[in-house]
């Protein structure tokens, strides 16, 4: 009995890369083996495609009958070109920034984490993107064959390096605020546009009254009477001085008076 990703679609025009297959190797040759899908067109297994190490007699991996498993690789007009190689769950072209995946950690460094993703070779999950705080060793967040989702940051071809992240699908933390008590006075700063939360001042008008004279201090008392007993003074030397031009206008007027000459 066949699992699902055993199944064999029909036609053969389905077949998508990846999928796999179980077939029965009906010749061998030396360029590789041809295999029997129970299709209407064989499937073609090269010899570079037996097996990862290097083989020299397709002899020395199958044998005519043998039943293998395979996966496609290519489908062509007259033939499904397979490998007994697995393939890696995603090569380097479906791997894009952003795309989210499952993984499992397989190794612990200080510097981070490397994820195995079913790609070529593990990704790598640098300490600071192992959560939105602070991190002082990857084994505070995760140890070895946890399983954990991460999403793609970058992807190096050319290296062969793959940077992950694990904060990156991690809802970001909230913000705590602090609200400030709101004030006692029914009336709030929402009608003058103020900060909520904010009693603003509120407008006192005095009552339609006259002001009130203040009360004088100890010191205007004391220099108010100083003032009133300068123009005292001052008006009592202006008065005697008055009397005496007037005293002495009388005085003038009698000495000329006698000495005028009188007639006889």
């Amino acid at each position: 009995m066949t699992t699902p990703e055993e199944t064999i679609p029909t036609p053969a025009s389905e077949l998508k890369a990846k999928t796999k297959l179980t077939g029965k190797v009906v010749k061998t040759t030396l360029a590789g083996v041809l295999v029997d899908l129970s299709m209407e067109i064989p499937g073609i297994i090269h010899i570079s495609q037996l097996s990862e190490t290097a083989v020299k007699r397709v002899e020395d991996v199958v044998q005519v009958g043998q039943t293998v498993d395979v996966w496609v690789r290519k489908v062509k007009a007259d033939r499904v070109e397979l490998t007994m190689i697995e393939p890696v769950g995603m090569d380097w072209r479906e791997l894009k920034p952003e795309l989210v995946v499952k993984g499992k950690v397989v190794r612990l460094e200080t510097y981070g984490a490397f994820v195995e993703i079913g790609a070529e070779r593990p990704g790598l999950v640098h300490i600071s993107e192992m959560a939105h705080g602070y991190v002082k060793t990857p084994g505070d967040v995760v140890k070895e064959g946890d399983e954990i989702e991460v999403m793609v940051l970058d992807v190096d071809r050319k290296k062969k390096q793959i940077r992950l992240s694990m904060k990156a699908v991690l809802p970001k933390p909230e913000e705590k605020v602090i609200e400030e008590p709101e004030p006692s006075s029914p009336r709030t700063d929402r009608k003058r546009g103020g900060k909520k939360g904010k009693p603003r001042s509120e407008k006192f008008e005095m009552p339609n009254e006259a002001p009130s004279e203040p009360e004088p201090t100890v010191f205007e008392l004391a220099w108010q009477a100083a003032l009133d007993r300068a123009k005292a003074e001052k008006a009592a030397k202006a008065h005697k001085a008055k009397n005496s031009d007037q005293a002495q206008d009388e005085i003038l007027k009698r000495t000329l008076k006698n000495r005028l000459p009188t007639g006889g």
